[in-house]
Protein backbone atom coordinates (compact mmCIF):
# COMPACT_ATOMS: atom_id res chain seq x y z
CA UNK A 1 0.00 0.00 0.00
CA UNK A 2 1.77 3.01 -1.00
CA UNK A 3 2.03 6.21 1.65
CA UNK A 4 1.34 8.90 -1.08
CA UNK A 5 -2.14 7.06 -1.65
CA UNK A 6 -2.83 6.25 1.90
CA UNK A 7 -1.90 9.65 3.59
CA UNK A 8 -3.09 12.25 0.92
CA UNK A 9 -6.78 12.99 2.21
CA UNK A 10 -5.17 14.00 5.81
CA UNK A 11 -1.70 15.62 4.57
CA UNK A 12 -1.69 19.65 4.49
CA UNK A 13 -1.09 20.61 0.52
CA UNK A 14 2.21 22.12 2.15
CA UNK A 15 3.75 18.82 3.59
CA UNK A 16 2.96 16.23 0.82
CA UNK A 17 6.24 16.55 -1.06
CA UNK A 18 8.07 17.16 1.87
CA UNK A 19 6.98 13.40 3.21
CA UNK A 20 7.42 11.79 -0.03
CA UNK A 21 8.94 13.35 -2.86
CA UNK A 22 11.91 15.72 -2.43
CA UNK A 23 12.64 17.66 -5.60
CA UNK A 24 15.87 18.53 -5.24
CA UNK A 25 17.29 21.69 -6.28
CA UNK A 26 20.67 23.61 -6.32
CA UNK A 27 21.93 25.69 -3.28
CA UNK A 28 19.30 28.92 -2.71
CA UNK A 29 20.28 30.47 0.57
CA UNK A 30 18.77 33.91 0.15
CA UNK A 31 17.32 32.97 3.80
CA UNK A 32 18.00 34.80 6.81
CA UNK A 33 21.35 33.66 8.84
CA UNK A 34 20.22 31.66 12.29
CA UNK A 35 21.73 30.76 15.30
CA UNK A 36 21.94 27.75 17.45
CA UNK A 37 20.66 29.95 20.41
CA UNK A 38 17.57 31.05 18.12
CA UNK A 39 15.77 27.79 17.29
CA UNK A 40 12.79 26.99 18.55
CA UNK A 41 11.40 23.91 19.14
CA UNK A 42 7.87 22.27 19.32
CA UNK A 43 6.57 21.64 22.74
CA UNK A 44 6.14 17.51 22.63
CA UNK A 45 5.49 15.32 26.05
CA UNK A 46 7.34 12.26 26.97
CA UNK A 47 10.68 13.47 25.62
CA UNK A 48 14.08 12.39 26.51
CA UNK A 49 15.08 14.90 29.53
CA UNK A 50 18.65 15.21 28.37
CA UNK A 51 17.58 16.50 25.06
CA UNK A 52 17.36 20.07 26.01
CA UNK A 53 20.90 20.18 27.58
CA UNK A 54 22.35 18.38 24.49
CA UNK A 55 20.80 20.73 22.09
CA UNK A 56 22.62 23.74 24.06
CA UNK A 57 25.44 22.07 25.31
CA UNK A 58 28.91 24.20 24.18
CA UNK A 59 31.33 22.45 20.74
CA UNK A 60 32.47 19.06 21.81
CA UNK A 61 36.14 19.17 20.75
CA UNK A 62 37.23 16.14 22.50
CA UNK A 63 38.43 14.32 19.48
CA UNK A 64 40.82 12.37 20.91
CA UNK A 65 40.81 9.15 23.68
CA UNK A 66 43.55 9.71 26.71
CA UNK A 67 44.24 8.26 29.25
CA UNK A 68 41.64 9.62 31.56
CA UNK A 69 38.98 9.35 28.60
CA UNK A 70 37.86 12.12 26.01
CA UNK A 71 40.46 15.25 25.62
CA UNK A 72 41.43 17.53 23.00
CA UNK A 73 43.54 16.71 20.21
CA UNK A 74 47.04 16.88 21.20
CA UNK A 75 48.91 19.27 18.49
CA UNK A 76 51.61 16.81 17.61
CA UNK A 77 48.39 14.22 16.32
CA UNK A 78 47.12 16.76 14.14
CA UNK A 79 48.59 15.32 10.84
CA UNK A 80 46.69 17.90 8.73
CA UNK A 81 46.71 21.06 9.52
CA UNK A 82 43.11 22.71 10.26
CA UNK A 83 43.86 25.67 7.56
CA UNK A 84 44.14 23.32 4.90
CA UNK A 85 40.76 21.54 5.89
CA UNK A 86 38.77 25.35 6.12
CA UNK A 87 40.11 26.30 3.23
CA UNK A 88 38.00 22.82 1.51
CA UNK A 89 34.93 24.05 2.99
CA UNK A 90 35.29 27.89 3.54
CA UNK A 91 33.40 28.80 0.52
CA UNK A 92 30.45 26.76 1.57
CA UNK A 93 27.37 29.17 2.32
CA UNK A 94 25.16 26.83 3.81
CA UNK A 95 24.75 23.84 6.62
CA UNK A 96 23.47 21.92 3.93
CA UNK A 97 26.66 22.68 1.46
CA UNK A 98 28.95 22.02 3.88
CA UNK A 99 27.24 18.64 4.55
CA UNK A 100 27.34 17.71 0.78
CA UNK A 101 30.98 18.34 1.01
CA UNK A 102 31.49 15.96 3.58
CA UNK A 103 29.42 13.33 1.72
CA UNK A 104 31.49 13.97 -1.23
CA UNK A 105 35.00 13.29 0.58
CA UNK A 106 36.21 9.59 0.26
CA UNK A 107 38.74 9.71 2.66
CA UNK A 108 37.52 8.49 6.38
CA UNK A 109 39.19 10.62 9.01
CA UNK A 110 39.27 13.50 6.70
CA UNK A 111 35.18 12.92 6.22
CA UNK A 112 35.42 13.07 10.33
CA UNK A 113 37.35 16.19 10.60
CA UNK A 114 35.36 18.23 7.81
CA UNK A 115 32.35 17.27 9.70
CA UNK A 116 33.81 18.78 12.72
CA UNK A 117 34.89 21.70 11.51
CA UNK A 118 31.92 22.26 9.24
CA UNK A 119 29.34 21.95 12.38
CA UNK A 120 31.79 24.13 14.42
CA UNK A 121 31.44 26.96 11.48
CA UNK A 122 28.07 26.66 11.38
CA UNK A 123 27.35 27.08 14.90
CA UNK A 124 29.71 30.10 15.02
CA UNK A 125 29.12 31.79 12.39
CA UNK A 126 24.97 30.98 12.01
CA UNK A 127 25.22 30.35 8.19
CA UNK A 128 21.62 29.13 7.14
CA UNK A 129 20.47 25.46 6.41
CA UNK A 130 20.28 26.46 2.75
CA UNK A 131 19.03 24.20 0.07
CA UNK A 132 21.41 21.81 -2.12
CA UNK A 133 21.46 18.29 -3.88
CA UNK A 134 23.12 15.45 -2.10
CA UNK A 135 25.36 13.41 -4.08
CA UNK A 136 23.86 10.30 -5.19
CA UNK A 137 25.47 8.17 -3.03
CA UNK A 138 28.53 9.04 -0.32
CA UNK A 139 32.13 8.96 -1.79
CA UNK A 140 33.93 6.18 0.49
CA UNK A 141 37.28 4.89 0.14
CA UNK A 142 39.10 2.14 -1.43
CA UNK A 143 39.15 0.04 2.00
CA UNK A 144 37.61 -1.66 3.66
CA UNK A 145 36.71 -3.54 0.32
CA UNK A 146 32.44 -3.66 0.52
CA UNK A 147 30.88 -7.53 0.59
CA UNK A 148 27.10 -8.79 1.19
CA UNK A 149 26.89 -9.67 4.62
CA UNK A 150 27.52 -13.54 4.86
CA UNK A 151 30.89 -12.67 2.84
CA UNK A 152 32.32 -10.93 6.03
CA UNK A 153 34.84 -13.43 7.25
CA UNK A 154 34.66 -14.74 11.18
CA UNK A 155 36.82 -13.44 13.94
CA UNK A 156 38.91 -16.32 13.43
CA UNK A 157 39.50 -15.57 9.93
CA UNK A 158 39.78 -11.48 9.62
CA UNK A 159 43.27 -11.55 10.71
CA UNK A 160 42.41 -9.59 13.81
CA UNK A 161 42.49 -9.68 17.28
CA UNK A 162 39.04 -10.35 18.63
CA UNK A 163 38.47 -6.72 20.20
CA UNK A 164 40.15 -5.00 16.70
CA UNK A 165 37.76 -7.26 14.67
CA UNK A 166 35.02 -5.71 17.15
CA UNK A 167 36.26 -2.28 16.99
CA UNK A 168 36.73 -2.50 13.19
CA UNK A 169 32.48 -3.18 13.51
CA UNK A 170 32.09 -0.44 15.42
CA UNK A 171 34.05 1.98 13.08
CA UNK A 172 32.19 1.04 10.32
CA UNK A 173 29.01 1.86 11.68
CA UNK A 174 30.59 5.03 13.00
CA UNK A 175 31.74 6.11 9.26
CA UNK A 176 27.87 5.21 8.17
CA UNK A 177 26.37 7.22 10.74
CA UNK A 178 28.07 10.25 9.61
CA UNK A 179 26.72 10.21 5.77
CA UNK A 180 23.26 8.64 7.20
CA UNK A 181 23.15 12.21 9.40
CA UNK A 182 24.83 14.30 6.75
CA UNK A 183 22.40 13.29 3.82
CA UNK A 184 19.28 13.82 6.30
CA UNK A 185 20.24 17.04 6.51
CA UNK A 186 21.34 17.35 2.79
CA UNK A 187 18.79 15.59 1.21
CA UNK A 188 15.56 16.91 2.88
CA UNK A 189 17.07 20.88 3.18
CA UNK A 190 14.41 22.29 0.29
CA UNK A 191 11.96 21.97 3.42
CA UNK A 192 13.95 23.92 5.94
CA UNK A 193 10.72 26.19 6.29
CA UNK A 194 8.04 23.47 6.68
CA UNK A 195 10.77 20.71 9.13
CA UNK A 196 11.80 23.76 10.95
CA UNK A 197 15.79 24.95 11.48
CA UNK A 198 15.76 22.40 14.61
CA UNK A 199 15.42 19.25 12.20
CA UNK A 200 18.66 20.26 10.57
CA UNK A 201 20.38 21.13 13.82
CA UNK A 202 19.80 18.09 15.61
CA UNK A 203 20.81 15.85 12.63
CA UNK A 204 24.03 18.25 11.90
CA UNK A 205 25.00 17.48 15.94
CA UNK A 206 23.98 13.97 15.87
CA UNK A 207 26.54 14.13 12.10
CA UNK A 208 29.32 15.82 14.66
CA UNK A 209 28.44 13.24 17.72
CA UNK A 210 29.23 10.61 14.99
CA UNK A 211 32.88 12.28 13.10
CA UNK A 212 34.09 12.33 17.37
CA UNK A 213 33.22 8.46 18.16
CA UNK A 214 34.91 7.62 14.34
CA UNK A 215 37.89 9.63 15.11
CA UNK A 216 37.79 7.78 19.00
CA UNK A 217 37.70 3.77 16.97
CA UNK A 218 40.08 5.06 14.71
CA UNK A 219 42.76 5.99 17.11
CA UNK A 220 42.27 2.76 19.56
CA UNK A 221 42.52 0.92 16.16
CA UNK A 222 45.73 2.34 15.56
CA UNK A 223 47.07 1.78 19.27
CA UNK A 224 46.12 -2.06 18.51
CA UNK A 225 48.47 -2.14 15.23
CA UNK A 226 44.94 -1.77 12.84
CA UNK A 227 43.59 0.62 10.77
CA UNK A 228 40.04 0.91 9.48
CA UNK A 229 39.66 -1.05 6.30
CA UNK A 230 42.35 -4.10 7.21
CA UNK A 231 39.03 -6.25 6.90
CA UNK A 232 36.06 -6.58 4.62
CA UNK A 233 32.82 -4.36 5.47
CA UNK A 234 29.07 -4.75 4.07
CA UNK A 235 26.71 -1.92 2.76
CA UNK A 236 23.53 -2.75 4.93
CA UNK A 237 23.44 0.39 6.46
CA UNK A 238 23.60 2.51 3.14
CA UNK A 239 20.97 0.23 1.42
CA UNK A 240 18.52 0.85 4.17
CA UNK A 241 19.54 5.41 4.06
CA UNK A 242 18.83 4.66 0.06
CA UNK A 243 14.93 3.09 0.50
CA UNK A 244 13.89 6.39 2.61
CA UNK A 245 15.43 8.85 0.45
CA UNK A 246 12.00 10.16 -0.70
CA UNK A 247 10.40 10.12 2.73
CA UNK A 248 11.58 11.79 6.12
CA UNK A 249 9.28 9.77 8.31
CA UNK A 250 10.57 6.32 7.04
CA UNK A 251 14.08 8.35 7.10
CA UNK A 252 13.40 8.81 10.66
CA UNK A 253 11.90 5.16 11.55
CA UNK A 254 14.37 3.12 9.67
CA UNK A 255 17.74 5.35 10.72
CA UNK A 256 17.21 6.95 14.06
CA UNK A 257 15.13 4.64 15.65
CA UNK A 258 15.87 1.52 14.12
CA UNK A 259 19.36 1.14 13.51
CA UNK A 260 20.71 4.16 16.07
CA UNK A 261 18.26 2.26 18.56
CA UNK A 262 20.14 -1.20 17.87
CA UNK A 263 23.10 0.73 19.17
CA UNK A 264 21.91 1.15 22.46
CA UNK A 265 20.99 -2.93 22.28
CA UNK A 266 24.21 -3.78 21.42
CA UNK A 267 26.44 -1.46 23.51
CA UNK A 268 26.34 -2.94 26.30
CA UNK A 269 26.90 -6.86 25.12
CA UNK A 270 30.10 -5.83 23.62
CA UNK A 271 31.26 -3.77 26.22
CA UNK A 272 31.18 -6.88 28.22
CA UNK A 273 32.52 -8.90 25.15
CA UNK A 274 35.62 -6.31 25.62
CA UNK A 275 36.33 -6.47 29.71
CA UNK A 276 35.65 -10.43 29.18
CA UNK A 277 38.94 -10.24 26.19
CA UNK A 278 40.52 -8.22 29.00
CA UNK A 279 40.60 -4.71 26.45
CA UNK A 280 39.11 -1.79 29.26
CA UNK A 281 40.50 0.97 27.49
CA UNK A 282 38.22 -0.37 24.24
CA UNK A 283 35.92 -1.31 26.35
CA UNK A 284 35.44 2.25 27.87
CA UNK A 285 35.35 3.74 24.55
CA UNK A 286 32.34 1.89 23.61
CA UNK A 287 30.46 2.49 26.55
CA UNK A 288 31.04 6.02 26.08
CA UNK A 289 29.89 5.69 22.54
CA UNK A 290 26.59 3.73 24.04
CA UNK A 291 25.53 6.41 26.31
CA UNK A 292 26.38 9.08 23.73
CA UNK A 293 24.15 6.99 21.27
CA UNK A 294 20.86 7.79 23.47
CA UNK A 295 20.76 11.61 22.40
CA UNK A 296 20.33 10.41 18.88
CA UNK A 297 17.56 8.07 19.65
CA UNK A 298 15.76 10.69 21.42
CA UNK A 299 16.20 12.90 17.97
CA UNK A 300 14.40 10.38 16.07
CA UNK A 301 11.65 10.11 18.33
CA UNK A 302 11.08 14.00 18.68
CA UNK A 303 11.16 14.75 14.98
CA UNK A 304 8.89 11.31 14.67
CA UNK A 305 6.58 12.56 17.11
CA UNK A 306 6.63 16.12 15.41
CA UNK A 307 6.07 14.73 11.80
CA UNK A 308 3.37 12.52 12.98
CA UNK A 309 1.17 15.58 14.61
CA UNK A 310 1.74 17.58 11.59
CA UNK A 311 0.83 14.69 8.95
CA UNK A 312 -2.71 13.64 12.09
CA UNK A 313 -1.26 10.46 12.20
CA UNK A 314 -0.89 8.35 15.58
CA UNK A 315 3.22 7.67 16.08
CA UNK A 316 3.12 4.06 17.30
CA UNK A 317 0.67 3.13 13.83
CA UNK A 318 2.31 5.08 11.46
CA UNK A 319 5.83 3.55 13.00
CA UNK A 320 4.80 -0.03 12.44
CA UNK A 321 2.60 0.47 9.00
CA UNK A 322 6.45 2.57 7.78
CA UNK A 323 8.58 -0.57 8.51
CA UNK A 324 5.99 -2.78 7.16
CA UNK A 325 6.19 -0.45 4.17
CA UNK A 326 9.72 -0.73 3.69
CA UNK A 327 10.79 -4.20 4.90
CA UNK A 328 12.65 -2.98 7.29
CA UNK A 329 13.26 -5.65 10.48
CA UNK A 330 12.92 -4.87 14.30
CA UNK A 331 15.71 -7.28 15.74
CA UNK A 332 15.85 -8.22 19.78
CA UNK A 333 17.10 -8.54 21.89
CA UNK A 334 16.00 -5.01 23.56
CA UNK A 335 17.74 -3.32 25.82
CA UNK A 336 14.58 -1.55 27.34
CA UNK A 337 15.79 0.34 29.72
CA UNK A 338 18.42 2.62 27.48
CA UNK A 339 15.22 2.81 24.84
CA UNK A 340 12.88 3.96 27.59
CA UNK A 341 15.63 6.39 28.20
CA UNK A 342 15.52 8.12 25.07
CA UNK A 343 11.72 8.25 24.86
CA UNK A 344 11.46 5.00 22.79
CA UNK A 345 7.86 3.53 23.53
CA UNK A 346 8.06 0.05 23.60
CA UNK A 347 4.50 -0.47 22.42
CA UNK A 348 5.98 1.36 19.12
CA UNK A 349 8.48 -1.96 18.08
CA UNK A 350 7.81 -4.79 20.84
CA UNK A 351 4.29 -5.94 19.09
CA UNK A 352 4.08 -7.68 22.80
CA UNK A 353 4.89 -5.13 25.31
CA UNK A 354 1.60 -3.91 25.80
CA UNK A 355 -0.97 -5.78 28.43
CA UNK A 356 -3.27 -6.15 26.00
CA UNK A 357 -0.43 -7.86 23.53
CA UNK A 358 0.69 -9.81 26.43
CA UNK A 359 -3.19 -11.31 27.31
CA UNK A 360 -3.59 -12.32 23.57
CA UNK A 361 0.11 -14.18 23.50
CA UNK A 362 -1.33 -15.97 26.74
CA UNK A 363 -4.42 -16.98 25.15
CA UNK A 364 -2.72 -18.44 22.28
CA UNK A 365 -0.33 -20.28 25.00
CA UNK A 366 -3.33 -22.26 26.63
CA UNK A 367 -5.57 -22.79 23.69
CA UNK A 368 -2.07 -24.83 22.63
CA UNK A 369 -1.81 -26.61 25.29
CA UNK A 370 -5.47 -27.78 25.70
CA UNK A 371 -4.78 -29.08 22.31
CA UNK A 372 -2.36 -30.92 23.25
CA UNK A 373 -3.84 -32.26 26.52
CA UNK A 374 -6.92 -33.45 24.42
CA UNK A 375 -4.71 -35.16 21.80
CA UNK A 376 -2.95 -36.90 25.21
CA UNK A 377 -6.85 -37.89 26.03
CA UNK A 378 -7.19 -39.40 22.88
CA UNK A 379 -3.86 -41.38 22.51
CA UNK A 380 -4.96 -42.72 26.64
CA UNK A 381 -8.09 -44.01 25.53
CA UNK A 382 -7.11 -46.12 22.19
CA UNK A 383 -6.58 -50.09 23.12
CA UNK A 384 -3.16 -50.68 23.80
CA UNK A 385 -3.09 -54.36 23.91
CA UNK A 386 -5.44 -54.34 20.77
CA UNK A 387 -4.40 -51.92 18.40
CA UNK A 388 -0.55 -51.22 18.64
CA UNK A 389 -0.36 -50.03 15.15
CA UNK A 390 -3.41 -47.71 15.57
CA UNK A 391 -1.29 -46.20 19.03
CA UNK A 392 1.73 -45.76 17.12
CA UNK A 393 -0.22 -44.28 14.10
CA UNK A 394 -2.18 -42.00 16.38
CA UNK A 395 0.36 -40.85 18.18
CA UNK A 396 2.97 -40.23 15.38
CA UNK A 397 -0.01 -38.00 13.41
CA UNK A 398 -0.69 -36.15 17.06
CA UNK A 399 3.23 -35.61 17.70
CA UNK A 400 2.85 -33.77 13.79
CA UNK A 401 0.56 -31.42 15.25
CA UNK A 402 2.10 -30.66 17.94
CA UNK A 403 5.22 -29.94 15.83
CA UNK A 404 3.20 -27.85 13.74
CA UNK A 405 1.24 -25.80 16.48
CA UNK A 406 4.55 -24.66 18.25
CA UNK A 407 6.80 -24.42 15.15
CA UNK A 408 9.12 -26.56 16.59
CA UNK A 409 10.71 -30.05 16.30
CA UNK A 410 9.03 -31.15 18.70
CA UNK A 411 6.60 -30.41 21.81
CA UNK A 412 7.56 -28.02 24.40
CA UNK A 413 7.36 -28.45 28.14
CA UNK A 414 4.42 -26.02 29.60
CA UNK A 415 7.22 -23.99 31.48
CA UNK A 416 9.04 -23.43 28.25
CA UNK A 417 5.75 -21.92 26.83
CA UNK A 418 5.46 -20.03 29.83
CA UNK A 419 8.97 -18.42 30.14
CA UNK A 420 8.95 -16.95 26.97
CA UNK A 421 6.03 -14.18 27.25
Amino acid sequence: MAYTIKFRPIIPSTLKFTLFSPPFQTISTTKNTISSSSIHYPELPNQWTGLHNWRHSSLNHHRFWGPNGPDNVPQSSNLIQESALLDSISSASSLAEMGAAVLSTSDPLLKSKLTHLGYCRWREEGLPVGNFEPPVRPARPSKPQLVPPKEIPSPKHSGLSLNAYMLHNLAHVELNAIDLAWDTVVRFSPYSDLLGDGFFADFAHVADDESRHFAWCCQRLSELGVSYGDMPAHNLLWRECEKSSNNVSARLASIPLVQEARGLDAGPRLVQKLIGFGDHRTSKIVAKIADEEIAHVAVGVFWFVSICEKMGRTPCTTFRDLLEEYNVEVKGPFNHLARDEAGLPREWYDPFSSVEDKQKKLSQVYDRLECIIAMEKENSSLDTANAPAKISTSWSANCKKTCYLFDLTGPQPEHDLLSSL
